[in-house]
């Protein structure tokens, strides 16, 4: 007997979620896009449609169907439709080159390709002829390839194919910031469970209105496509992210919720339109360990951040810092200390651990470094056609995640670096995130990024990257000069240097590029 004959066990599907709350809510609205809306009755017929036109253009069961698409409606239809026909998603980064995105292509052997039409020159150049090709115009009517693709297609819903819940949904290529990106693999019981924590953590509600300022191709959107069918809520769609124009939405729209790395909360809350918000809005922050100083911030706009963590590899949010009543009573300052922290494990993950070098457990005394590793319900399938790279990331039992923590005694962990940015100057570790955290609370600041460069008397030294709020200035013996008065002396900026900083399109800091800025024409990258 397999898995779907069970009369006790129904498959975790994703899919299911909309299909409940079209049954359960058919009027109302589920996406926002512009001046167009969507009831969820209108959005399960769209989905309907595209997966039976995918079955009808020959979509076989694990067919992989790829889409170059901004934060529109089809994209998020996308997330319904393809696994409904029996497809696996590969939604592609946006702004990655005409090369990336032709390995991303021919590493998952797409057989279709829905690109919208705004970034339809970054496939120009590509010898497409393999693949199915719909354009998407993003005009909701008549005429646009993509609406006339659904138009030809039955609304009714296709019988499912899905056998076994740990079966690939979808596949998300990881940033490349290094070498040729992997593949990593999303289950439909993964993705599942993920998206009820999505629920749960940031309290969703049926009342609940999510911005897409967050890119869907990334995590698959940390699961919340999924999250917000499932608890019947409404979706903001985003085309492209304007800080101005995401305090419109906040207003006109009623938006409850959104999510974005710390430089997407940077650009929001230093806009000239921030304000205090009548009602609170739930942040979601992660991508990077966010500075008390950008914490507290956001409460004074009444934007309150939930700060969660995770990889590619983990659906995105694993960890969450869940807020204990009693810190209510702290200091603002205190409060956003204590958020900083990565957490622990979401309701649905299992608990993270921070682990030496024998994968022993490092002493929960705040200051013992080791490396953070995860396993349970929320963590990857694999790396696509890549069966070494998965069992090294998977070696001893466990997801390495590759950063560096330390384990608190309350049991919260909290990053410290990702291994390759420890700086060790005159044999004493200096962690690049707490220099940067420091940097951070001076007034003039935006944000900073801080590499080792080589000295010759220490090995190393830190040296910060700043980028400066609109309208401020501060001078490099300023920055330096601040930050004594913070942190120990040998752990201050040796050199600061003001610039943009160089960013991967989910809002990470390419601390490779500063890196090789610094080591050009060196052999090794430690003194």
């Amino acid at each position: 007997m397999t898995q779907a004959d069970q009369v006790y066990r129904s498959l975790m599907t994703p899919v299911s979620f909309l299909r409940r709350s079209a049954y359960i809510y058919p009027d109302k609205t589920a996406v926002v896009h512009g001046d167009r809306r969507y009831s969820y009755r209108e959005l399960e017929e769209r989905v309907n449609r595209l997966a039976a036109r995918l079955r009808a253009d020959g979509l076989r069961k694990g067919d992989r169907v790829a889409f170059l698409c901004t934060n529109i409606p089809p994209m998020l239809e996308a997330h319904f439709g393809v696994p409904a026909a029996g497809g696996v998603l590969v939604a592609i980064n946006t702004r990655l080159s005409s090369g990336e995105i032709e390995y991303i292509l021919h590493h998952s052997g797409a057989s279709f390709l829905f690109v919208d039409a705004e970034l339809a020159p970054l496939v120009q150049p590509l010898d497409l002829a393999a693949l199915k090709v719909v354009r998407i115009d993003d005009t909701g009517a008549p005429g646009d390839p993509y609406e006339d693709y659904l138009a030809g297609a039955a609304p009714e819903p296709v019988a499912s194919w899905l056998e076994d819940e740990d079966e690939t949904i979808s596949i998300n290529y990881t940033s490349g910031t290094t070498g040729r990106p992997k593949g990593v693999m999303y289950t439909y019981r993964g993705a599942y469970l993920n998206a009820l924590a999505q629920v749960a953590e940031p309290a969703l509600t049926p009342g609940s209105v999510y911005l897409w300022t967050l890119p869907m191709f990334h995590c698959n959107g940390w699961t919340f496509p999924w999250a917000i069918a499932a608890i019947g809520a409404t979706s903001v769609c985003l085309r492209r992210f304007d800080p101005g124009h995401v305090w419109q939405l906040f207003d006109a729209e009623g938006v409850t919720h959104y999510c974005g790395a710390p430089t997407v909360q940077l650009a929001i809350i230093n806009h000239p339109s921030a304000h205090h918000l009548e009602r609170p809005v739930t942040v979601l922050v992660a991508a990077a360990p966010p500075s008390p100083t950008l914490l507290a911030a956001l409460r004074e706009c009444n934007l309150h951040p939930i700060h969660v963590y995770g990889l590619t590899e983990t659906y995105g949010p694993i960890t969450i810092c869940a807020w204990h009543r009693e810190w209510d009573a702290l200091s603002l300052a205190e409060q956003a200390r204590l958020n900083a922290r990565q957490g622990q494990g979401n309701i649905l993950s299992d608990l993270v651990r921070v682990v030496d070098d024998q994968m022993n457990d490092v002493p929960r005394d705040g200051e013992t470094m080791g490396e953070v590793v995860m396993r349970g319900n929320i963590v990857m399938k694999g790396y696509y056609a890549q069966p070494e790279a998965t069992a090294d990331a998977f070696r001893g039992g466990w997801f390495h995640s590759g950063d560096l923590g330390v384990w608190h005694p309350d049991g919260y962990i909290e990053l410290r670096d990702r291994k390759k940015d420890i700086i060790i100057s005159g044999g004493e570790n200096i962690s690049t995130i707490e220099v940067e955290q420091t940097v951070a609370k001076h007034p003039a600041v935006l944000e900073c990024a801080v590499v080792a460069i080589p000295d010759e008397k220490w090995g190393e030294r830190p040296k910060a990257f700043v980028t400066l709020k609109p309208g401020a200035s501060a001078t490099e013996q300023e920055i330096i000069e601040f930050c004594r008065q913070h942190i120990a002396r040998f752990k201050c900026p040796a050199a600061v240097e003001f610039i943009d900083l160089p960013k991967t399109s989910t809002g990470k800091v390419q601390k490779f590029v500063l890196r090789d800025k610094e080591w050009g024409g060196k052999t090794k990258r430690i003194n």
